[in-house]
């Protein structure tokens, strides 16, 4: 299991924020750049993950209150 995996939401959140404001600062190679672009790609999947399982915990949750 990769650690992108075991990373909570706001640890991936925290990091995600941390790589676009080293993007929008700028001044790096091109190849730092797409590896940061990348690294921000894997983040956002994974803060999306977090959020469709707490959405369907929510749901689910509702669904069994209205049972």
């Amino acid at each position: 299991m990769s650690d992108d995996e075991t990373m909570s939401y706001e640890q991936a959140r925290t990091e995600l924020a941390e790589v676009v404001e080293r993007l929008e600062r700028g001044g790096g190679s091109l190849e730092e750049s797409l590896a940061l672009w990348e690294r921000g790609e894997k983040l956002a999947d994974v803060c999306r993950r977090r959020l469709d399982g707490a959405r369907e915990r929510i749901e689910a949750a509702r669904a069994a209150r209205a049972d």
